[in-house]
């Protein structure tokens, strides 16, 4: 369906801070598990250039920043980041050997070191409860997304998204299904978001908040991180933001509960998307008509897409001239492959 004249469109330029967007169309950070020893190889170079395109948006898969982060996944990027994988943005996660990556068994950890979360709880099937951070251990976490995030920017990336969705350790504090703890980190929507806000404070201070996003998914139940009222979470989120200048804020969808489960719902981001003063950016199963029309809705400024564009490594042009899509093949998403399911998908040119 062709958009009428004058209507603002995915193919419409933005400005974002000083980065002037050909299009609207970004493409998500996407776990593809393709490192080897948590180093980036040569093979992402290829992933990631095939996708660029003149004034496009990238956010790169997201890497860990401490070694406890990696800990029970395989083939994530680490926070010494390639000086060769050189792409918009870098995504940054902490602690993902918590509740998410303990996994059914006990894995190893680095040091010696115990899996943390906001809360000891463990998931229904898992063997091993995590740590629940203490006061003290807290500042810690906020270094290392500080000294990430530096790390990043001299990497040659233009600046950082902090992951703070998908039930993730920042995810763990936001959310009252998890988060039972007495001090001034649990309890009140105000205590429970405070984690997130001086992650961001810490990052801001460090690099700038020109150079800043998050992403966040309120009302997504990943890893039984579920809240009991989302849309006040995400509200006070996306005021409690525009104190730090952050470039922009990346939510998800109410649709999406889950990574792969897409449902009709009444909920929506409008009230997040009219509080925050920057630049927002939707994700959630969003197609070509859905994203044009949530665009020219102003619902939202851009529109990013993950396996549409992991299949479609040209999706922006396969928009402009609205032509059919590759299909995605799940079973290749999380393989060890260099090239099936990573750098094989055909472009536009190759299929007609």
């Amino acid at each position: 369906m062709a958009n009428k004249e004058g209507e603002i469109s995915l193919l419409t330029p933005y400005k974002m801070g000083k980065f002037e967007l050909s299009h609207r169309v970004v493409l998500a950070p996407l776990t593809r598990q393709r490192c080897l020893g948590y180093v980036p190889q040569p093979r992402m170079i290829l992933y990631y250039s095939q996708r660029t395109s003149k004034g496009g948006f990238l956010i790169a898969e997201a890497a860990g920043v401490s070694d406890i982060s990696q800990t029970g996944w395989y083939g994530f990027p680490g926070n010494a980041v390639s000086q060769t994988l050189k792409v918009v943005w870098a995504q940054l996660r902490q602690h993902s050997l918590d509740r998410v990556g303990l996994g059914p068994s006990v894995w190893e950890v680095p040091n010696g070191k115990s899996p943390v979360s906001s809360s000891n709880k463990k998931l229904a099937y898992q063997q091993r409860s995590p740590k629940k951070l203490t006061i003290q251990e807290i500042p810690l976490v906020f270094d290392d997304f500080r000294v990430a995030a530096r790390n990043a920017i001299e990497a040659g990336f233009d600046g950082v998204e902090i992951h703070g969705a998908h039930g993730y350790l920042i995810d763990q504090f936001l959310k009252d299904e998890i988060n039972d703890r007495t001090d001034e980190y649990g309890g009140s929507l105000e205590n429970r978001c405070r984690f997130a806000l001086e992650v961001v404070d810490a990052v801001v201070k460090e690099i700038g908040g020109d150079k800043v996003g998050i992403r966040l998914s309120p009302f997504a139940n990943y890893s039984e991180s579920g809240d009991s009222n989302p849309e006040t979470l995400g509200l006070y989120m996306a005021e409690s933001l525009n104190e730090f200048k952050i470039l922009y804020c990346h939510m998800v969808e109410p649709r999406m509960k889950s990574v792969f489960e897409k449902g009709d719902c009444l909920d929506s981001l409008v009230p997040m998307r009219k509080a925050f003063k920057g630049t927002f950016i939707s994700a959630g199963g969003y197609g070509r008509e859905d994203g044009n029309k949530a665009v020219a809705e102003n619902r939202t400024d851009l529109v990013a897409y993950g396996r549409l564009f992991l299949a479609n490594p040209d999706l922006p042009k396969r928009f402009e001239l609205n032509a059919p899509l590759n299909k995605y093949d799940r079973s290749t998403f999380y393989t060890r492959d260099p090239v099936v399911g990573y750098t094989d998908y055909l472009f536009l040119e190759t299929t007609i």
